[in-house]
């Protein structure tokens, strides 16, 4: 099996650019900044009540975790949806289709060069994020379970750039439309729910009013399931669990309304993980479509032309 010469030429590119050491210095930096300035407050508080507040380091374990979640929302967009659209600005598109890079090998090869560049972001956090295994409290599961989410978070974000640059003949284009998606997924799931929670609080209301009663709790119904394909809502179910903030913050099937209890939402952040994953290769799965969309019918011609070649008398 051959290596993959789109990410191979991507690699080469990208090592020669001073984009992604930028990208990896203002990361870093940022949750220097953040470690310092929580250790800082550790110390002046010591130095005031003489006792070392264990939370800080989870604290810090949790603004760095929201930190890289934030840069993968933000960044892999726009890392991939000029990806394709760029060779078509650039006119080299054809030029790698008419060879016999496959548009399977185009597509997965922009996709794994951004991947490449996101386990760089995520293995140069560790040295932070680490800092939290001093006083215990996260564990080496819950560290290596929070990479692999933020994996699949990046996944799911990239596949969409890249769907957008396969379908948009204009970079501009295809980073705008990714970031609405991106907004859809994040913002309109939440924002469905919210609406008909609220609508359906408003309708128990007025009965309650009519029968001169109390109504009974209601809940958004199978729109929460949606939820599910919200990255930032998997997030925040993961720090949720990690931090033990069970009783303290409410979980996700719960925002609104109540509602029993059932296999999908016992296992809400699995079943949420898998369902991004498959979403990303429907995401990509388009990507290839547009890449070679008359393959078949080229296909079905040469075979036609073939067959009346062979119909022909000698």
């Amino acid at each position: 099996m051959r290596a993959n010469p789109i990410y191979k030429r991507e690699r080469t590119v990208g090592s020669r650019s001073i984009r992604l050491p930028m990208i990896l210095t203002v990361f870093n930096s940022i949750l220097a900044l953040v470690a310092l300035l929580n250790m800082y407050s550790m110390v002046s508080q010591v130095e005031v009540t003489a006792e070392i507040q264990y939370s800080a380091f989870m604290e810090l374990y949790t603004f760095g975790a929201m930190i890289v979640f934030a840069m993968i929302l933000f960044i892999m967009p726009a890392l991939t949806a000029g990806s394709i659209s760029g060779e078509r600005e650039r006119q080299t598109l054809d030029l790698l289709l008419s060879t016999q890079v496959t548009g399977l090998e185009v597509a997965a090869g922009k996709l794994m060069a951004s991947m490449y560049n996101v386990l760089l972001l995520l293995i140069s956090s560790l040295p932070v994020m680490a800092l939290s295994f001093v006083y215990g409290g996260i564990g080496l599961w819950d560290l290596a379970f929070l990479i692999l989410s933020f994996l699949a978070s990046a996944l799911f974000t990239a596949s969409i750039g890249i769907c957008f640059s396969a379908l948009c003949r204009r970079t501009t284009m295809a980073t705008a439309l990714s970031y609405g998606m991106l907004v859809l997924f994040v913002v309109g799931t939440y924002t469905v729910n919210q609406f008909i929670w609220s609508m359906a609080n408003m309708e128990m209301t007025g009965y309650a009013n009519q029968i001169g009663g109390i109504g009974s709790q209601v809940n958004s119904g199978g729109f929460l399931y949606l939820l599910l394909l919200n990255p930032a809502v998997t997030f925040y179910e993961i720090i949720r669990g990690q931090m033990g903030w069970q009783e303290t913050m409410t979980s996700a099937a719960q925002w609104f309304g109540s509602r029993p209890s059932n296999l999908v939402l016992e296992a809400w952040v699995p079943v949420s993980v898998i369902l991004q994953v498959a979403l990303a290769g429907l995401f990509l799965a388009a990507a290839v479509w547009r890449l070679s969309p008359g393959l078949p019918r080229r296909r079905r011609s040469g075979e036609k032309k073939e067959e009346s070649q062979g119909k022909q008398p000698v």
